[in-house]
């Protein structure tokens, strides 16, 4: 899921990579389209049913798996199973307000379709809802929810996604917004790129950041290897 807080107005200075990479992976929620205040709509709801302290509750359940979520809790007489697939339902009916993030449709489609991937922690048709609610198209590779036995901050997703694409994972690019996610990334062997939109606190690890794609561009090697670079 996304991050909780509030994008900033004031976008800072990319820190980008002066290397270039075999490929590119990326987190969806808060990462290439934000989709915090429908996350939190339906999971907001469902706290409050199970009696838990709702604001404490939501920035807990950002960028996991909705099964690892409820299961951590522990609450008694609920079923983790049941109540992810009721979260699922909720989420995928509601989209209100997905938007991709600044410049991200068009940095991912000036990407090689075999050179990316999507690695989500949302099950499969609850990313297919949020990208085409975002405008973004369904990739060639995308790893979600089912495609793991264990979720984020466990490496498994990225080093799945970096086999799909025939690449080594310490020659990736991960694309993340929230710390389970890099640490996630950085656990499978790669350097992070923080997205920073939806942030209004410091957040710890990754080697870059940058806001949005809105001021960056990637650059296609002539051996098909990519790289970040200023506009």
């Amino acid at each position: 899921m996304s991050s909780s807080s509030s994008a900033s107005s004031v976008l800072p200075t990319p820190v980008l990579p002066t290397k270039d990479y075999a490929a590119f992976l990326f987190d969806m929620d808060g990462t290439i389209l934000t989709s915090t205040a429908a996350a939190e709509r339906v999971w907001g709801r469902w706290a409050a049913e199970k009696g838990l302290d709702v604001e404490a509750f939501l920035p807990t359940m950002h960028g996991r798996r909705g099964i690892d979520t409820i299961t951590d809790l522990a609450l008694p007489g609920v079923d983790p199973v049941v109540e992810a697939e009721k979260i699922l339902q909720g989420e995928i009916e509601d989209v209100e307000g997905v938007v991709a993030l600044g410049g991200a449709a068009e940095f991912l489609a000036s990407l090689p379709q075999e050179r990316w991937a999507i690695v989500t922690s949302s099950p499969l048709e609850l990313a297919k809802a949020r990208l085409a609610a975002a405008g973004i198209p369904i990739p060639k590779y995308l790893v979600s929810a089912e495609d793991v036995t264990i979720g984020k901050p466990n490496p498994q997703g990225y080093r799945l996604g970096a086999e799909r694409l025939g690449a080594k994972p310490e020659d990736v690019l991960v694309f993340e917004d929230v710390v389970a996610g890099i640490r996630a990334g950085e656990a499978a062997g790669a350097e992070v790129m923080v997205i920073t939109a939806t942030h209004s606190h410091p957040i710890d690890g990754g080697q870059y950041r940058m806001a949005d794609y809105q001021t960056v561009a990637a650059h296609v090697g002539d051996d098909g290897r990519l790289s970040i670079r200023s506009k």
